[in-house]
């Protein structure tokens, strides 16, 4: 930050800056100025993938860090499939969702299909068969995807952009050769039909002031981490700088003190010059406050507790244990169960049997205490047969 001036001779006034728009529904509000008054309002970064992509995941630690926790943990967790009422551990769907293609694992293959669902509120399957058999499964790039509707308002088709190529893909399966059509998960959204909402776009405001107060800290340091001060000038028989003298200071201030390299170098005075220091204090802005709070509503937007990712003064839980427990139950778990529903609809049309998915919360660390006790309930239930039993638990 540099030192402004104060002179006697009063400033030209620059014209204001144009008004901006967007062309998209994916912008968040103009930037720069208001349509209305023209007076300066604060800037919004755009909502759209690659918006919150780049502002949420590429530059906020706490998006990054609440997206992958929910994407790893998410796919870590095992699958069961079920044909009718029977376990199928040896089933080519479940075979196939553990290896869904030759380039991804089906760690990484539902890693990046829920990180899809969290940045863009849309995941996209595209199924790979040869003949009548399904081989592979790819995912592709929400941003890439643009959903075709017909005369009627219903959707047709999908059409894919990569490059200069473009492919249209049909939105239902084959009715002659039985192949699936494209998968396509959404979260929902209140204003579209056919697109889902990022859980991101509700905390933009949040990512954009964290990002700020991260920007801010930055240009901070580099001022030898201190506010910026006033240099006055005051004019000795009233002859004032001129444009020629104010331009040269202002240069010479650039020049030989901003930036760190700068930092508590002395500043030489003369000819009426005055340094004025000008300070703010945290406190009076709030500044970290602020900061914990934007990250806390960052969080918040995404299910995960901030007591997981380091956020203070958060006790919401008792303990960290309770924590997670409720980022499983209330955030893993729902999202599981929706993907897994998705999946049994469509791979089971792709192989033509009734299958249903389900996570194998036996295998799931984070529920272990919940499920020794629901093991013990079932296992003093004196007046249930074995097989109910077994039954009950989810066998």
């Amino acid at each position: 930050m540099m030192p402004f001036f104060r002179r006697s001779k009063p400033f030209r006034r620059l014209p204001a800056a144009p008004s901006e728009t967007k062309a998209t529904t994916a912008a968040f509000a103009p930037a720069g100025f208001s349509l209305l008054s023209g007076e300066p309002v604060a800037a919004w970064s755009g909502r759209s993938y690659h918006a919150l992509s780049r502002a949420g995941f590429m530059r906020n630690p706490v998006a990054h860090r609440a997206v992958r926790m929910i994407a790893e943990t998410a796919a870590a967790v095992p699958w069961l499939l079920y044909r009718g009422t029977d376990e199928e551990p040896g089933h080519a769907a479940l075979a196939l969702l553990g290896q869904p293609n030759a380039r991804q694992g089906g760690a990484d293959f539902l890693e990046a299909l829920y990180g899809h669902l969290l940045l863009s509120g849309n995941a996209y399957v595209e199924p790979l068969a040869i003949g009548e058999a399904l081989r592979e499964l790819h995912l592709l790039r929400p941003d890439r995807v643009t959903p075709v509707e017909g005369r009627d308002g219903w959707l047709v088709a999908y059409e894919y952009r990569a490059g200069a190529v473009t492919r249209r893909l049909p939105a239902d399966a084959d009715p002659l050769s039985g192949r699936p059509a494209l998968l396509h998960l959404k979260l929902f959204h209140p204003l579209d039909d056919h697109l889902g909402l990022s859980p991101l776009v509700a905390a933009g405001a949040a990512l954009d002031l964290s990002n700020a107060a991260a920007g801010w800290n930055k240009a901070l340091l580099d001022n030898s981490a201190r506010p910026s001060g006033a240099l006055v000038y005051q004019p000795k028989e009233g002859h004032n700088l001129s444009d020629d003298q104010y331009e040269r200071l202002k240069q010479e201030l650039e020049a030989g003190y901003a930036g760190a390299v700068n930092a508590g170098r002395p500043l030489i005075l003369e000819g009426g010059l005055d340094w004025k220091a000008m300070g703010l204090s945290p406190k009076d802005m709030d500044f970290v406050e602020a900061k914990n709070g934007a990250a806390r509503d960052i969080a918040l937007s995404l299910g995960v507790p901030p007591m997981l990712i380091g956020i203070p003064g958060d006790n919401t839980y008792a303990n960290y244990q309770e924590a997670n427990r409720a980022f499983y139950r209330l955030t893993i778990l729902p999202l599981i169960a929706r993907t897994a529903q998705s999946f049994s609809l469509w791979l089971g049309e792709a192989f033509g049997e009734q299958l249903r998915l389900e996570p194998d919360l036996d295998r799931i660390a984070g529920l272990a205490g919940e499920r020794d006790a629901l093991w013990a309930r079932i296992g003093a239930a004196d007046f249930l047969t074995d097989a109910e039993k077994r039954e009950a638990i989810g066998y």
